[in-house]
């Protein structure tokens, strides 16, 4: 059985990394027109689109770390349903980085391998450290999302709509991750995580 979800997980890591992603719901946005951007202001938010991207890839990646390496089944099951959520970020952000004409990440590979390294640990220490990480992480990305959403172009109403809708799912994982007992982690790992998040999200910026 675990083998059987270890190749599944490998597969849906190739998924995050290499394709393009689905969603069940329309992209947030998609009906508004496209603003005019000159070129100094399509890069910034090309730029804030990938790094955007990126951190979906971390957050499919940890939360389908947390799922293979979790004892508890209706916890797994909880997870693998907000990964599949998640999903239809990668997918959104994915798409606008196109009418872009951006680029994505090359180092998601990276950011994949180290936040599913993280997600495994943070599944081992127990449920209730498992569900605080989780916690914790939608927090640092409904923040970092509210910084996006200051840096945006105020006429890019279709990158806007995706970054707000974004905001109130990871809020909604967050709160979720609550009630089901999530731990309050120590401050040195909280400051430990931004440092982290720091480093990804600076590097993912331009390259």
């Amino acid at each position: 059985m675990f083998f059987d979800r270890l190749i599944i997980e490998f597969d849906r890591a190739l998924r995050t990394v290499f394709a393009a992603g689905g969603a069940v719901r329309p992209v947030p946005g998609e009906g508004l027109p496209e603003a005019s951007l000159d070129a100094e202001e399509k890069v910034r938010v090309v730029a804030l689109m990938r790094v955007n991207h990126s951190g979906e890839v971390c957050a499919q990646a940890l939360y389908q770390g947390q799922a293979l390496a979790c004892r508890n089944e209706s916890l797994r099951r909880s997870l693998t349903g907000a990964a599949q959520e998640e999903t239809e970020h990668l997918a959104w952000t994915s798409q606008r980085i196109g009418e872009l004409g951006g680029r994505k990440s090359a180092l998601n590979p990276l950011w994949y391998l180290g936040a599913f390294s993280l997600g495994v640990v943070a599944a081992r220490l127990g449920d209730g450290w498992n569900l605080g990480f989780l916690a914790e992480t939608e927090r640092q990305v409904e923040a970092h999302l509210d910084s996006h959403l200051v840096r945006l172009p105020e006429q890019d109403a279709r990158s806007r709509a995706i970054l707000v809708q974004m905001k109130f799912d990871e809020a909604s994982h967050a709160d979720e991750a609550v009630r089901l007992g999530a731990l309050e982690l120590p401050m040195a790992v909280k400051v430990g995580m931004r440092i982290a998040s720091r480093i990804m999200t600076r590097t993912a910026y331009y390259i």
